[in-house]
């Protein structure tokens, strides 16, 4: 038998349902590829998704305003002017050929829920704010919109490249922005907190047929950057033996990390992306550089996991006659989400009788950023397929419609 509920048929939510998901389609045609949806951080493809936001804001009577890290910002008031306010948020970026889901729902669903207020004037104000960068695509920097926000984007991060040899801070003023602002993103003053709304962007709630999940905490990741260094040489005249071959070695130490993950079934870990050179046919390859992605719930876990596999690629490069360096780009512990907040959350549900599964999630969210410096919470909608990161991520619009009910249950349940 299902778990899901039946959803009332009620044309108001229905109707908003429909716009928000006439909204993501709408993002997802700003790209920086033809074809695709690929929108990186601060690129053409960004500013033309601010100006399509900052429309939908502003024929909402809301308040806009970019920062300057590129966090788009709409503030609907409050009763009075001195309430507190509760931030809406995600991201807008994209992994390359990504789908049109994947952050940009929740942006849009904040905006769903100041229209559905109807004019309505709550005891706490609303922000919703559109991160531009959380997926650490263009600088190998996940997050940059999110700790701004937090005040812990480290002046040092803004002189990271990306391919094209541009800086974060450079990148910032082609958008007409002043990196020497940045300390001005953090938020300030009285937050009643964050709350997030996300695809799952896995199989766990369609495997158990519900359409939403309430996120009780996010797993720890470590992702870093390593690089295998050997000896280029022609391909037809150096024998296997006396060969100091970077990408063979990269080869064996992949393995190795799948078969490390493998040994327990909470772990994850991936070798996401592969750089060789020269990248020649009939050339051994003297240097690789490839990613590694770690995630599981218990810190330690994931700690002594990573310690083994450094020591393990040291090894194998010692044996091969290869040169290994390693370099850290995210350690991020795991992170619950706020007890009072996500009980809240859960009674909204009940009040708009919508069963929830409560959930750890195993990807990495702004809400994992935002959760050591305010109350957070988060939902997750189902995502058909299990698919995401990928042009045939979705979701449907009962599940939309159903995440809409129970955010404005919590919008209630806050005011109590």
């Amino acid at each position: 038998m299902s778990k899901e509920s039946k959803i009332v048929s009620n044309p108001e939510f229905n109707a908003a349902a429909a716009g928000v998901m006439e909204g993501c389609r709408v993002m997802a045609g700003f790209s920086d590829e033809p074809g695709q949806t690929t929108r990186l951080y601060l690129t053409p493809a960004v500013a033309q998704a601010h100006s399509y936001l900052r429309q939908r804001m502003e024929q909402l009577g809301m308040r806009v305003w970019v920062d300057a890290v590129g966090n788009l910002h709409g503030l609907y008031a409050a009763e009075t002017t001195d309430a507190p306010r509760l931030l809406i948020a995600s991201h807008i970026d994209t992994v390359p050929n990504s789908g049109g889901y994947d952050g940009v729902l929740g942006v849009m669903m904040g905006i769903a829920m100041v229209e559905l207020l109807g004019g309505k004037k709550l005891p706490f104000a609303i922000e919703v704010i559109a991160f531009p960068e959380e997926e650490g695509v263009r600088f190998s920097l996940p997050f940059l919109g999110s700790r701004a926000l937090v005040g812990t984007l480290q002046p040092e991060l803004l002189q990271r490249r990306d391919a094209k040899g541009v800086t974060v801070a450079d990148a910032i003023r082609n958008f007409g922005l002043n990196p020497d602002e940045i300390p001005a993103a953090k938020f300030s003053g009285d937050v009643l907190g964050y709350f997030e709304i996300h695809i799952e962007q896995g199989p766990v709630l369609e495997s158990l047929d519900m359409r939403l999940g309430v996120v009780e905490a996010i797993v720890g990741q470590t992702r870093l950057e390593v690089k295998f260094r050997g000896k280029a040489n022609h391909a037809g005249t150096t024998p296997m033996n006396l060969r100091q071959d970077a990408l063979t070695g990269a080869a064996e130490w992949i393995t190795t990390v799948e078969q490390s993950a493998r040994r327990d079934a909470s772990m994850v870990a991936t070798v996401g992306r592969i750089e060789t050179y020269p990248n020649v046919g009939n050339v051994v390859p003297s240097d690789v550089t490839c990613s590694l992605d770690i995630r599981h719930a218990e810190d330690a876990v994931r700690q002594q996991t990573v310690f083994a596999l450094m020591r393990s690629a040291e090894i194998l490069a010692a044996r091969r006659g290869l040169q290994f360096a390693a370099r850290t780009l995210l350690d991020q512990p795991a992170v619950p989400m706020h007890p009072t907040l996500t009980a809240k959350l859960a009674d909204a549900a009940a009040a708009a009788n919508v069963p929830l599964h409560r959930m750890t999630s195993g990807a990495g969210h702004d809400a994992m950023i935002v959760a050591p410096h305010m109350p957070t919470a988060m939902l997750f909608l189902r995502s058909p397929g299990g698919v995401s990161h990928h042009p045939e991520e979705t979701v449907l619009a009962e599940d939309v419609t159903a995440a809409l009910q129970v955010a404005m249950q919590f919008l209630q349940q806050l005011q109590s």
